[in-house]
């Protein structure tokens, strides 16, 4: 009889496409299941699930003038953040272009569309194209062609994506998801779940995030 091979374990990633931190620790995610692909660990690698978390859920569907969020927030410190943020983005890969950003959207809709991607197994996709056209490029996530643009840009079907942004069943999944998030006490992003077992929060470093790993996988074992 063939013996079969282990589950993946699965790593829930609540976070938003807005969080500057969310793009930094999907890098160090990714940083971390390259490191564990290149060790001699046995089984499959861990599959990654996007879980949706707004860190603005009071924004209007059409979003704000970026320039009123920041000052709102941050005040007259908002300068000195950014440019760390910048520089630790800097260190991860990421060309963050603050200064391109115009509005700043409500993030339901962009939650749909990773929400979509994962019946394709496109997440990754969809929330990496998300996180380039926001932070990189200064793309309008308010806007609904934008977002369609951006769907086909990950490779998901534009009248699929058309249709989910116009189905409330969508929408009401995105905010039920997240007020899970909360109900689980998240306040912040990104924040990693490792097979149900272990939480880590915050874009920690990528050794934090492969301990965490091969500890969930320690723990599975020893139950």
């Amino acid at each position: 009889m063939a013996v079969q091979s282990p589950a993946p374990m699965q790593i829930d990633v609540f976070s938003d496409v807005v969080c500057p931190w969310g793009f930094i620790g999907k890098r160090r995610l990714e940083q971390a299941l390259e490191r564990l692909a290149a060790s001699a660990r046995p089984g499959p690698l861990p599959q990654v699930r996007w879980r949706a978390f707004q860190l603005n859920p009071w924004l209007p569907p059409g979003g704000m003038e970026r320039s009123e969020y920041v000052s709102r927030k941050f005040g007259s410190g908002a300068a000195g953040i950014y440019a760390r943020v910048a520089a630790v983005g800097s260190e991860a890969g990421i060309a963050f272009a603050f200064d391109r950003i115009a509005r700043q959207p409500n993030t339901v809709d962009a939650h749909r569309l990773i929400r979509l991607a994962g019946e394709t197994s496109q997440q990754d996709a969809m929330a990496e194209t998300l996180f380039q056209a926001y932070f990189v490029e200064g793309a309008d996530l308010s806007s609904t062609p934008v977002l369609l643009d951006l769907a086909q840009r990950a490779g998901l079907e534009r009248s699929r994506a058309q249709a989910c942004m116009s189905e409330e069943a969508t929408r009401a999944a995105v905010l039920e998801e997240d007020r899970e998030a909360r109900e689980l006490g998240i306040e912040g992003v990104p924040f990693f779940v490792f097979d149900r077992r272990l939480a880590v929060s915050g874009a920690q470093p990528a050794e934090v995030l492969a301990q965490a790993v091969e500890r969930a996988t320690r723990e599975v074992a020893h139950n």
